[in-house]
């Protein structure tokens, strides 16, 4: 019942991750210095759509109730940590770096995806 719920999730964060592993030169170029690149848009863009996916997916899924109950809180956290988790990853890449505006990107993403779960389906998450 929980992967059923959450294959979108899983599959959405596995392409977030094959992208973040892409070589630094198959990236399009970017201005260093402008804070609102094609970068940071699909930094803030996947990690809205992982956070949203991942809350649909909590919230649905009945193995683990005391999840369901914690969606809008889980999914933001895990989110949130996955996004550090690959700017990390991202320093071991070749021609790629660890970039904390992109880090900013991703949680304010997360932060949207969270948002925009709550007025799709209008309800409060339980505490």
């Amino acid at each position: 019942m929980f992967f059923r719920y959450n294959v979108f999730t899983f599959a959405w964060a596995l392409l977030i991750l094959m992208l973040i592993l892409m070589p630094g030169k198959n990236m399009p170029d970017t201005n260093i210095w402008s804070l609102l690149t094609f970068d940071k848009f699909a930094h803030f863009f996947v990690f809205a759509i992982l956070v949203f996916l991942l809350n649909i997916g909590l919230a649905k899924q009945h193995t683990y109730i005391w999840l369901r109950f914690k969606a809008g809180k889980m999914a933001l956290m895990s989110g949130m940590a996955y996004g550090i988790l690959l700017e990390l990853i991202q320093s071991f890449i070749p021609d790629r770096t660890f970039e904390p505006r992109d880090m900013l990107a991703n949680m304010i993403g997360c932060f949207l995806g969270s948002f925009l779960f709550y007025m799709v389906y209008k309800f409060n998450l339980p505490d």
